[in-house]
């Protein structure tokens, strides 16, 4: 497991902080991911709710769905500003996560709704070959994040 961290207030010299890790691409990684996230936010002295449920959902879409045999998954906190940044790279970049359509019987795929509903913005970004990064974006100025009509905006 590699990890690499900075400190609160370190970075780019511009009030950026960041932490990396890179977890097994596992149900145990997932979950590893949203503790490890959470004691850092709470080292930061930052909100952890919004944020826990946005890293534990990419997380595991990373270990489900973006699992290649034999690879990690990568997670990226940072803060700049008030915009608390997640990021999750996983190498299956040809599998895009898409919302799925929920039916009053359906069992999975609400991850990404909560997503949209938890978080301001949220996308895909393609690469290194041969993965993807999924992120999202959560503004730390504001209390609360209710859903907006028609989602996040995925970009």
């Amino acid at each position: 497991m590699n990890r690499g961290i900075a400190p609160p207030g370190t970075g780019t010299g511009t009030g950026t902080q960041q932490f990396a890790i890179q977890l097994s691409a596992t149900r145990r990684g997932a979950r590893l991911a949203r503790l490890l996230a959470t004691e850092q936010l709470r080292s930061w002295g930052l909100p952890l709710d919004a944020a826990a449920h946005v890293v534990a959902e990419l997380a595991s879409n990373a270990a489900l769905h973006g699992r290649v045999p034999g690879r990690d998954f990568r997670l990226l906190l940072t803060v700049h500003g008030a915009t608390l940044r997640i990021g999750v790279t996983d190498a299956h970049a040809e599998r895009l996560p898409v919302p799925v359509e929920q039916t009053a019987d359906g069992t999975s795929g609400r991850g990404l709704l909560l997503v949209e509903a938890l978080a301001d913005r949220w996308g895909v970004l393609p690469g290194p070959v041969p993965c993807k990064t999924v992120w999202a974006e959560i503004n730390l100025s504001t209390g609360s994040h209710p859903p907006r009509p028609g989602g996040g905006r995925p970009g």
